[in-house]
């Protein structure tokens, strides 16, 4: 009975082997790939970003005047000027949409996706890059870029927000770069607006 026992244990640990690096295999492929991103779409509807008033003071029982004036309609804010602009096109998944670099009244500047539709994924980050949008993938991993920080969504209208001292005459393209795995998941040339 013992020897039944030890072949029994003995062909278990192969087994058991098997099992814990099939597991292993599918931990790391959940984490590394996330292929299930493929399946999660994540939607963001961001309104076009305004200048920021400036109104007086403000006191806890309102403003620090004498005399209220006969207050005109609050002024709707200037539109944002659009600095450049350009469609996007599709580089290692299907990506639309239009990016713009827009400047508010108050010279804060955004790049904005609108219509932005492209593919869900690991580490996908938005870059303005001095390559020109139809660069290969390795042109455009070697190239300077300006990190924008982490696309927000993968549908939908999104700002992202630029350095004051950004030079844009510096820069060609915006791309959607997947860090993971070195991919442009889409791009688009940056026409300077006269």
């Amino acid at each position: 009975m013992s020897r039944a026992r030890e072949f029994a244990r003995r062909r278990r640990l192969p087994l058991l082997a098997v099992a814990a690096i099939g597991v292993g295999l599918i931990v790391f492929v959940l984490v590394w790939f996330q292929p299930q991103k493929l399946f999660i779409d994540d939607t963001v509807n961001e309104p076009v970003p305004v200048a920021q008033s400036t109104s007086p003071a403000l006191s806890q029982h309102g403003p620090l005047l004498h005399h209220r004036p006969a207050s005109p309609r609050p002024a709707t804010p200037p539109t944002p000027v659009v600095l450049a602009t350009g469609r996007l096109h599709s580089g290692e998944h299907h990506t639309e949409g239009t990016a713009e670099i827009l400047q508010l009244s108050d010279g804060r500047r955004f790049l904005r996706f609108d219509d932005l539709r492209t593919s869900n994924g690991p580490v996908v980050k938005v870059w303005l890059t001095t390559t020109p949008s139809d660069a290969t993938d390795a042109e455009i991993s070697v190239g300077r870029h300006l990190d924008l920080g982490g696309l927000k969504g993968n549908i939908g209208d999104q700002n992202y927000a630029l350095r004051a001292d950004t030079d844009l005459s510096r820069y060609r393209a915006v791309v959607i770069w997947c860090d993971r795995f070195n991919v442009s998941f889409g791009a688009a040339p940056l026409t300077m607006r006269s």
